[in-house]
């Protein structure tokens, strides 16, 4: 747990608030737990914190099952692996990493054997890297447009992590087109509500580009354990 995690959560919060006051969004923080013990969840959690992200499923699999007294709403943000998608469909209530019709054939198959509706963001791979899961910018609206046909999957939004050098260096330009794409979508989709973009590094650029769901992990439990 980051020492300062409390300033921290007090900051996050209040940059949080003024932005939702200037925007007129409700806007959800989900905190990244990967790595983290229970404990540590359930410290957070009894601060009224709701809303959790994990990125791997065995690891995660072990803490939503020992805190399913709790009434937390879990979100799925790592790269999936079809073997995996069943297990991650029981488990999570979001999953913020779907870039292909393959795994949203799955997801939808799945969901409905669960007798659920699953919140899915598209991922975007707004800066074309190699080593990042996602679709084109100009492809999200084909992909989108074939979700019309299920029936257990709800596209809440897309997601994005913009390069680490664009996030460093507040080169804005990753970030003005995913708002303005978000925009669009807004605009003519039904529940199409989130824009997942922003972490620990650069929240306050996404918070400023109309992001409405940031991920934040390593600002209140502090760096990765080995």
């Amino acid at each position: 747990m980051n020492q300062n995690y409390l300033d921290n959560l007090a900051t996050i919060s209040a940059n949080i608030k003024n932005a939702s006051l200037r925007s007129g969004d409700n806007i959800k923080l989900v905190l990244v737990s990967k790595s983290q013990k229970k404990d540590s969840i359930k410290k957070i959690y009894d601060l009224g914190y709701r809303s959790f992200g994990e990125n791997y499923l065995q690891e995660a699999k072990e803490k939503i099952e020992s805190l399913d007294s709790c009434d937390i709403e879990w979100h799925f943000i790592g790269r999936l692996q079809t073997n995996k998608i069943r297990e991650i469909v029981k488990l999570f209530g979001w999953i913020h990493t779907v870039s292909s019709k393959k795994h949203m054939d799955m997801i939808d198959k799945f969901s409905m054997e669960c007798n659920k509706i699953m919140n899915v963001c598209i991922q975007i791979n707004i800066d074309g890297e190699e080593s990042k899961s996602g679709v084109d910018l100009n492809k999200v609206d084909d992909l989108i447009s074939i979700s019309e046909n299920y029936r257990n999957i709800q596209i809440r939004g897309i997601m994005a992590i913009p390069s680490k050098t664009n996030a460093l260096e507040k080169k804005e330009h990753s970030y003005e087109l995913l708002s303005e794409k978000f925009t669009e979508l807004r605009a003519k989709l039904v529940n199409f509500d989130t824009l997942s973009l922003g972490m620990s590094s650069d929240y306050k650029l996404a918070l400023a580009h109309n992001a409405n769901l940031i991920r934040i992990g390593t600002l209140v439990f502090g760096a990765r354990e080995k």
